[in-house]
């Protein structure tokens, strides 16, 4: 392909097929073209991995990053709406013109690498935060940990949100499994959070094994819930009547602790003061996480899927008087039933639909395998478009529409409420 001029949706496009596996799990081809790329390195990198939360962290700590005069490049995945959005420096999307000139510069020295098109995006988000002079990285792992393609990146530390079961074809069918890969991106001597007060085994297993600094919740940092206000501890600082953060969820004041207890353990404990701690975490933007959208009809979107996702979903929809149809769209590799079992008590009505995706369930397959274990009878729609004129349809007033089961739906049906709301 001749690169000159060459659209970013045709560079998308061509990423796809450079190698002949979606996923190939491993860290040589990364690593090989990392260094020929010969990037300088940033004075702060910190690896974000987990099974839930991952994005919602990133989000927290770029917003509490920003004010302390960092340069700040955050690599997500996936997107909800556009490509852009996984390569952002200070807050803005990376333009296309960045990310292609990225494209053009790894593609210049792969030298034959089959490279994923996540290891390619890895690499040219790498290049895009080196030219824009980021000098703070805030890397979200793909997939587990030991093998991701943002592994080849060494980190200053690391946070852990949590550990449940997901991408278990690739990771292991037990919780400890699962946890082993994510440990992976520890380091000796360099310190790394785990986010939640359910720690694995595996966890502090490998932090002993190559002397990784281990700060876990419960017993290094904590928090404390209120009806709408929390409080904190660390280390060496405690913060007291904190403002809930605007995502919506106690999971969310969760996923905050610790990135407090992150940033602390960093050396950024200065610019965790309760004042600029409430800012930040009241500013945070994020698509897709128990998000409300008030039209006609009230939509709630939510990318979970997988159970413990499901389960923090069910928690945020709690309260609600009207009636809730549900829209839903799940991978192959996804646990339907359980997360149709964790959300089926705050739903009336479901409809099943193909997510825009090749590893996608099919709408009959997904719709006969809600209808096994939901109290609510089951509708399929042949399309998104369908499927949210029907719920509509099922919808009266006080009532709300659901979106969930995965980024390949949710971003759609979020691309077509924010036309409705511009229109």
């Amino acid at each position: 392909m001749d690169t000159a001029a060459t659209p970013l949706s045709q560079w998308l496009a061509r990423l796809e097929t450079v190698s002949s596996r979606e996923i190939d799990l491993g860290l040589e081809r990364v690593s090989n073209v990392l260094e020929r790329l010969a990037l300088p390195a940033a004075d702060t990198v910190l690896h974000v991995a987990g099974t839930n939360g991952k994005g919602s962290s990133v989000a927290m700590l770029e917003a509490l990053l920003r004010p302390t005069g960092a340069r700040v490049g955050s690599y997500t995945s996936p997107h909800i709406l556009r490509y852009n959005e996984r390569i952002c420096i200070d807050g803005r999307d990376a333009d296309d013109s960045e990310i292609i000139a990225a494209f053009e510069r790894v593609e210049a020295v792969r030298d034959g690498e089959e490279l994923t098109y996540f290891e390619f995006g890895t690499l040219a988000a790498l290049v895009v935060f080196a030219e824009a002079g980021a000098d703070t990285l805030l890397l979200e792992i793909g997939l587990g940990g030991r093998l991701d393609a943002v592994n080849a990146v060494e980190p200053t530390a690391g946070l852990i949100t949590n550990i449940g079961l997901d991408h278990c074809a690739w990771l292991g069918e037990d919780i400890e499994s699962i946890a082993f890969e994510k440990a992976g991106i520890m380091r000796p001597g360099k310190p790394v959070v785990f986010g939640s007060h359910d720690m694995p085994d595996a966890i502090g297993a490998h932090a002993r094994d190559i002397g990784a600094q281990l700060l876990a919740a419960g017993r290094d940092y904590d928090w404390q819930l209120a009806d709408d206000s929390w409080s904190w501890r660390g280390a060496g600082l405690a913060l007291d009547n904190l403002h809930r953060p605007v995502l919506v969820g106690d999971h969310q004041v969760a996923n905050a602790a610790g990135v407090l207890a992150l940033l602390e353990v960093c050396g950024f404990g200065g610019a965790l003061d309760r004042d600029a701690v409430n800012a930040a975490l009241a500013d945070v933007q994020l698509d897709g996480r128990i998000q409300s959208i008030a039209l006609d009809t009230h939509w709630v979107v939510d990318v979970a899927h997988n159970p413990d996702a499901a389960e923090a979903l069910a928690r945020g929809l709690e309260g609600f008087p009207g009636r809730t149809v549900a829209i839903v769209g799940m991978l192959d590799d996804k646990d339907v039933e359980s997360v149709v079992r964790h959300i089926d008590g705050r739903v009336d009505e479901w409809i099943a639909v193909t997510a825009d995706s090749p590893r996608a369930i099919g709408a009959a397959e997904l719709g006969e395998r809600i209808s096994a274990v939901a109290s609510g009878r089951c509708q399929v729609a042949d399309s998104l478009h369908a499927a949210m004129e029907r719920a509509e349809q099922l919808a009266g007033p006080g009532d709300r529409v659901l979106v969930t089961g995965s980024f390949y739906l949710v971003g759609p049906a979020l691309d077509q409420l924010y036309s409705r709301r511009k229109s």
